[in-house]
């Protein structure tokens, strides 16, 4: 499991000049036992409407890239998409 934190950790060092960029960042939170990556946004990131996105889009896809091992990458404080009220409503 270390070796999967290290992983993961040095993917989001790559994305982190793009995040301090607009004004946010992220951390590692958790790497469950069911290889489910927890991660929090910070700053501007954590309350941006295209922070979805950039889960989705780049999160995600860095740490699956570096770790295809993983299941899932979930933000721990953002609305959880199935219940999330859509954009201009």
């Amino acid at each position: 499991m270390k070796d999967l934190k290290e992983k993961i950790e040095h993917s989001l060092e790559e994305l982190r000049p793009f995040l301090r960029g607009d004004g946010g960042d992220i951390s590692l939170v958790e790497v469950t036992d069911d290889l489910r990556v927890l991660v929090e946004l910070h700053g501007a990131c954590s309350n941006c409407s295209m922070s979805m996105m950039t889960m989705k889009a780049g999160v995600e896809e860095a740490i699956r890239s570096a770790a295809p091992e993983v299941k899932s990458v979930e933000a721990v404080n953002l609305p959880d998409p199935e219940t999330a009220t859509p954009f201009g409503q």
